[in-house]
């Protein structure tokens, strides 16, 4: 895709990779409309980058994700890029009376919203690319965030299927495939010693330019070229599995 001159939707678009995206789109020459669930953290990227565009609602819920598209069909309609970066990390045990529940949230917004959103987008006349922000987990699980691993798992095989099947729609489908970045996905602190975002997002921006599919960085880039051996010593050295 180009890389310039478009006007780009970014769910989770406040914090973090996100919020990265947004502003490296911004720097080159794009319109970025971001939304998310709290308005505080909204209006602070947008006092970061006074010419963002926001939206503010719940895409965990169906009715705001009908609400988002029936928004941006009125007021952009030249919206031309998504970019399915919303997600929630949750780290937690099997065996806690809430397991279910915090289980439910990350389908919610990991699995549901991408999947409900692209349905209302591809009928967006002006869309031609979809970025999926998947995940280095998608190849081998970290256990301590175990349903997070496995939405990403299952984003990253249904970005497979989007690619083939929106082929005759000539909407390019591009999967974003970030390693743990020094962001507060899961809580605050628990990513403090990982790589920033800003080299993630150079790194990205540079295969994009590429015209690469899968954009990869550090430990993502491992993973893809992984065999199954390596992906189980993988697995072993980050559950310290004996």
């Amino acid at each position: 895709m180009e890389t310039s001159n478009n006007k780009v939707l970014i769910t989770g678009g406040a914090t973090g990779i996100g919020f990265g995206l947004a502003r490296r789109f911004i720097r080159e020459n794009n319109t970025v409309i971001i939304c998310g669930r709290r308005s505080e953290a909204l209006n602070q990227a947008k006092a970061q980058e006074p010419s963002l565009i926001t939206w503010q609602g719940d895409l965990s819920t169906t009715a705001d994700r009908e609400r988002l598209f029936a928004w941006v069909s009125e007021h952009h309609p030249d919206m031309n890029v998504l970019v399915n970066n919303a997600g929630i990390q949750q780290w937690m045990s099997l065996d806690t009376d809430d397991f279910f529940a915090r289980a439910k949230q990350e389908l919610a917004i990991n699995v549901e919203a991408p999947l409900h959103l692209t349905q209302l987008f591809i009928r967006h006349a002006a869309l031609r690319a979809i970025l999926n922000v998947t995940s280095g987990l998608a190849f081998v699980p970290l256990a301590k965030v175990p349903t997070y691993s496995a939405t990403k798992a299952f984003l990253r095989s249904f970005t497979l299927s989007m690619r083939e099947l929106l082929k005759s729609k000539n909407i390019e489908v591009i999967e974003v495939i970030p390693p743990a970045l020094n962001t507060d996905l899961g809580g605050k602190g628990i990513h403090d010693q990982a790589p920033p975002v800003e080299g993630f997002i150079d790194a990205v921006f540079s295969q994009l330019r590429e015209g690469k599919q899968e954009l990869t960085y550090g430990f993502s880039e491992n993973m893809i070229k992984a065999g199954p051996e390596e992906l189980r010593e993988a697995f072993n050295r980050m559950n310290q599995v004996r």
